[in-house]
C-alpha cells in the first residue's frame, strides 16, 4: 500500500473523503483541510480510501483526523496511515504523540489501541453536551 503526502490540491477530493467517514455536520471542508495543510508542521498522508493529518510541534505529535472510507475498513488502511504518521512525527524529532476520539467510537478505539496509544484523560463534552472524547497518547521514542 503507497501512501502519498498530502498537498493543498488533494484538499477536495479529502474532504470528499472525510464525508463519508464522519457524519454529516461533523465532516471537514476542502478549505479546512487546505488552511490545515499550510499549517506549520501539518502534514498529511493519503491513499486510495483513506487519509491523515497530523502535526508536529517542537517534540509532540497530534493526528487532527483519520478518515477511511467504510467500504476500505478492516484492510489494515487505518493503522498504516495511524503508523506512517508516526514514524513521519518520530523522524521530525517527536517523541509523543496524542489524539482525541470519541468515547463511544470502539472501532476507533480498537485501532488506536492496537498502535500502541493509551488512555490519558477524558476532554468532557468535547464534540458536544454529553460526547466526551478519550486523549490518547503513544510514545514515539524506541
Amino acid at each position: 500500500m503507497k501512501l502519498i503526502a498530502a498537498q493543498a490540491t488533494d484538499a477536495p477530493g479529502l474532504a470528499a473523503l472525510h464525508a463519508t467517514a464522519f457524519p454529516a455536520g461533523a465532516a471537514w471542508s476542502a478549505g479546512t483541510i487546505t488552511t490545515l495543510l499550510a499549517m506549520e508542521g501539518v502534514f498529511g498522508l493519503h491513499a486510495p480510501g483513506g487519509f491523515i493529518l497530523a502535526r508536529r510541534v517542537l517534540d509532540e505529535a497530534e493526528i487532527l483526523t483519520l478518515a477511511v472510507h467504510p467500504a476500505h475498513r478492516q484492510q489494515g488502511l487505518g493503522l498504516a496511515l495511524v503508523e506512517t504518521s508516526a514514524l513521519v512525527a518520530a523522524t521530525a524529532g517527536a517523541r509523543v504523540m496524542f489524539l482525541e476520539v470519541d468515547e463511544a467510537n470502539a472501532p476507533a478505539m480498537a485501532l488506536y489501541t492496537k498502535a500502541g496509544f493509551a488512555q490519558a484523560g477524558l476532554r468532557r463534552d468535547y464534540y458536544a453536551p454529553g460526547r466526551h472524547a478519550w486523549l490518547l497518547r503513544r510514545s514515539l521514542e524506541a
